[in-house]
């Protein structure tokens, strides 16, 4: 497949900026909602890095030190969500739905807290766009970036074309992307410059050309099944319950998609507006971590280890990773690395197949709609795994050993499996995953069975 790079302006931006403005149009409490850790994949990144919460630009002061003063940054590869977006249609459908159930039956409770004046600002046509909050997202990471890489993501760089920018087609990752590049000349001093940048759809939306996991995930209404059993759980009915009494209407009146829509009224007031919603009193901690679970079930089966194809979609972005880790060790053994720094700008749908494909955040025993209470310290949690703007970074470095690979995730430390340090030797790494760099052909992977292509002997 010949991938023909495509450089978008800044017209997505502005108009991201103009299209929902109405956000600061409307009062809330400020604070943090109690309930915010349990968010899931709608939650901010600062619950994740909660240091964040005092110093936007702050850079993690923990993290391990090199095995020697004589290692030197090669190379860096960050493969990144996009930032703080707007509900998708999808969703707005659903909120407007329980809005009006609210509205009509219960004002009395709209009274009590404070909500009586409160007018359905969300819109069909925000349509998952980037938020302003999410143009800040990618902004202050990449100037955080550059001050934990400050050999790698420099000013010279950056205007020698040595940083790649990769983005997805969509909108909110083409604006992330902007604002990333706007971050790094924040960073350099550098005005009045425009940096090219790449749509990439096969690298950061893989998904989407994967025709087995559109037929066997994305389309067949048995993959999820676990999901929809936990809906009729006795923990997920008991939130059901608590909603209606709260509202007192009936208990028939609040399905699984009033739940979470009743849920998205309180994440998305919180991460795009930083705003504790009154909405927020509908859940409780225990409701809270109900919803979560619900959400981490369905990335768990939809993007993750339920099924094999959901991991398996990522063989090119996983070879891509790879190869730029190879090829910058091979030019800087020559002298000259010509990619110091790549960036990929994607979805949580990028990430969650990549870091499965890797081995990581995988639990002993599956989650499944019967064991939530078992899974109460799962690794499996999405929402600390890719939150908005969640980003997994490999650095490269050459020390006196030979190559050396450092993984962080949401700018933590990362121990990949097999590996007893942050810094193993890259060769070490490539042997766990020889396997799949040896096989992992995803046009193989991703045909269906009837039409399987045949592999070289």
């Amino acid at each position: 497949m010949t991938l023909v790079p495509k450089v978008i302006g800044l017209v997505y931006l502005s108009f991201s900026i103009t299209c929902c403005g109405t956000e600061n149009n409307i009062p809330d409490a400020p604070g943090i909602p109690s309930i915010a850790t349990y968010f899931g994949t709608k939650g901010r990144y600062e619950e994740v890095n909660p240091y964040l919460i005092n110093d936007i630009l702050a850079v993690n002061e923990t993290l391990p030190l090199l095995p020697s003063t004589d290692c030197r940054a090669v190379h860096l590869t960050a493969v990144i969500r996009h930032g703080t977006r707007y509900p998708t249609t999808k969703n707005v459908k659903k909120m407007r739905h329980f809005y009006d159930l609210v509205l009509s039956n219960a004002s009395d409770w709209m009274q009590n807290v404070s909500l009586s004046q409160w007018e359905m600002w969300y819109t069909e046509d925000m349509d998952g766009r980037l938020a302003r909050k999410g143009q800040e997202d990618h902004t202050h990471l990449a100037q955080r970036l550059a001050k934990s890489f400050p050999t790698l993501i420099t000013e010279q760089n950056l205007r020698s074309g040595r940083i790649k920018m990769i983005t997805s087609s969509k909108h909110r990752c083409i604006n992330s992307t902007i604002a990333f590049k706007r971050g790094l000349m924040t960073s350099f001093n550098v005005e009045g410059e425009e940096f090219d940048h790449e749509v990439n759809d096969a690298l950061m939306r893989f998904f989407d050309q994967c025709d087995r996991f559109i037929a066997e995930v994305e389309k067949n209404k048995n993959a999820l099944m676990e999901v929809e059993n936990f809906h009729s759980t006795p923990e997920m009915k008991r939130v059901f319950e608590k909603i209606a009494d709260r509202l007192n209407v009936p208990y028939s009146a609040i399905t699984a998609d009033m739940a979470e829509a009743a849920f998205y009224f309180c994440a998305y007031a919180f991460a795009i507006k930083s705003v504790n919603s009154p909405w927020c009193q509908l859940f409780d901690y225990a409701d809270a971590q109900v919803m979560e679970y619900a959400d981490d079930l369905k990335h768990y089966w939809k993007r993750s280890y339920g099924h094999e194809i959901n991991s398996k979609s990522s063989c090119n972005l996983f070879h891509d990773v790879f190869t730029r880790l190879d090829k910058a060790a091979s030019d800087h053994r020559s002298g000259q690395v010509s990619e110091a720094v790549t960036v990929q700008i994607g979805h949580a749908e990028t990430l969650l197949p990549l870091l499965t494909l890797l081995g990581l955040f995988k639990d002993i025993t599956p989650l499944t709609a019967d064991n939530f209470a078992k899974q109460s310290g799962r690794a499996f949690r999405a929402g600390r795994i890719v939150p908005y703007a969640g980003n997994l970074v490999l650095a490269l470095y050459d020390c006196p050993e030979g190559s050396r690979l450092e993984t962080r995730l949401n700018e933590q430390p990362l121990l990949l499996p097999k590996t007893d340090t942050y810094f193993p030797l890259l060769e070490e790494v490539k042997r766990h995953y020889a396997e799949l760099l040896q096989g992992c052909d995803q046009k193989a992977e991703c045909a269906l069975p009837h039409v399987r292509p045949q592999t070289a002997v």
